[in-house]
């Protein structure tokens, strides 16, 4: 896809409708609770009672789909609104938003094709509280064609999850992970969490594990073994570059970024592997953790001061958390005999971790600042390889409930897993990421 050819125009529409105010229906997706939005979407129009049936058609259906994997979002069924969602306005005072009220919706987007919705024209998208009629934000998007169609509708909807929660991420990132070609290959692979725009990137003999997004965008970074030796992969976004670099002697584990696009991996020569610091460059700088224990599986939080791992130092795998600002190692998983695979959440406030139970391996939260530990996965099967979404909100995992490994996707708070369609095979290790726009 071309963005230089999507020119989005942004622009409150104070500036030239109306003045906007802070919406009402905020959510805090954050807290202990969590309340449900209930949103209605207008037909789409390209003049007063006059449906878009083309372009138009597509971007309501792709907007629909998106808004489908907010848990706090409702679409609230057109067949609920008396007197139906065609309407002879998209704006001002002849919006009727009575009838939205009484269908139960706290939300109503619409949208106008100024000039037809064929290939290359302009629409105009607004949310508007129903109760109030307050106008809460409007994007136009110029030049739009059924190629950047989808690019429209995941921009609009970072807008609106941003609007209601204040972090709109979630549709402007991407998934890295693994998948199966078959028993002796496997490969790495990026999809928007949506599902979208699913491509393999990688292509080498052996197997590829743990891949992970530097923060700027620029590289992805993977462990990866053939019949020969252990060595971190780096794929370059830029020019589709892979290289391999092998640490002589060592297995490499894990490999995970800092904020400044440093890489941090666990190594080891013996039994014991150990975390490393690398330089810009991909070669040995420092130790950050050493021990006469196993420690691996390095993440860290968006200020590089927390870093989660996992260690054997005190008999069976358990999560730890090492502060850089002070130097010290607390134990965060307090519970069970079998505590691994660890991810920090962005903000710093919450570990997720793969616990042993009696129903098999669940995905578990341990908040940091009140120290309460909670199951958020319940299969069935294997949920696993937990990973936080930028926004400190999103968690993806692995699972086997449908016999094959795949992705899904719940909230730091747990709740209905949806399923991240990967294609064909077994897929592993997802891991969170930002592509520069």
């Amino acid at each position: 896809m071309n963005m230089k050819k999507i020119l989005f125009f942004v622009f409150l529409f104070c500036v030239l409708f109306q003045t906007p105010a802070r919406s009402a229906t905020m959510v805090d997706i954050y807290g202990p609770g969590q309340n449900i939005v209930n949103l209605s979407m207008a037909k789409p129009l390209t003049a007063p009672m006059t449906e878009a049936k083309a372009l138009g058609a597509v971007l309501d259906n792709k907007i629909r789909y998106n808004l489908s994997f907010l848990p706090f979002m409702n679409l609230v069924p057109d067949v609920n609104i008396l007197g139906g969602t065609l309407l002879d306005a998209w704006s001002g005072a002849n919006l009727d938003f009575r009838r939205f009220q009484i269908g139960g919706a706290d939300l109503l987007i619409t949208a106008y094709w100024t000039n037809g919705d064929k290939n290359g024209s302009k629409v105009e998208l607004r949310v508007f509280e129903t109760f109030s009629g307050k106008f809460i934000f409007g994007n136009a998007y110029n030049n739009i064609t059924d190629k950047e169609v989808e690019a429209v509708a995941d921009k609009f909807c970072a807008d609106l999850m941003k609007a209601l929660t204040g972090s709109g991420d979630f549709f402007l990132s991407t998934l890295t992970f693994a998948k199966d070609e078959n028993k002796n290959k496997r490969d790495i692979w990026i999809v928007s969490p949506t599902g979208k725009n699913l491509r393999q990137i990688t292509s080498l003999k052996g197997i590829a594990m743990s891949p992970a997004w530097s923060p700027d965008g620029r590289y992805i970074v993977f462990s990866h073994i053939d019949d020969g030796s252990h060595a971190l992969g780096v794929w370059q976004s830029a020019n589709g570059r892979v290289q391999r670099i092998r640490f002589p002697g060592n297995t490499v584990i894990g490999p995970s970024f800092m904020p400044d696009n440093k890489v941090a991996v666990s190594l080891s020569s013996g039994s014991q592997p150990n975390i490393y610091l690398l330089d810009h460059r991909f070669r040995r700088e420092r130790v950050l953790e050493d021990s006469a224990s196993i420690d691996v599986s390095p993440t860290f939080d968006h200020s590089g001061t927390k870093m989660v791992f996992t260690s054997n130092r005190l008999g069976g795998p358990q999560i730890f958390l090492k502060d850089f600002s002070t130097g010290t190692v607390t134990r965060v998983s307090k519970t069970g005999t079998y505590n691994t695979e660890p991810a920090i959440s962005p903000d710093g406030t919450v570990v997720a971790y793969t616990k042993g139970t009696a129903q098999g391996h669940r995905i578990f939260v341990h908040d940091l600042v009140t120290g309460i530990e909670r199951q958020v996965s319940f299969g069935p099967g294997r949920d696993e390889q937990p990973s936080f979404a930028p926004d400190s909100y999103f968690l993806s995992f692995v699972s086997n409930r449908t016999g094959v490994k795949q992705i899904y996707l719940i909230t730091r708070h747990g709740g209905t897993a949806k399923h991240v369609p990967t294609g064909n095979g077994n897929a592993y290790f997802p891991r969170w990421g930002k592509i520069p726009q």
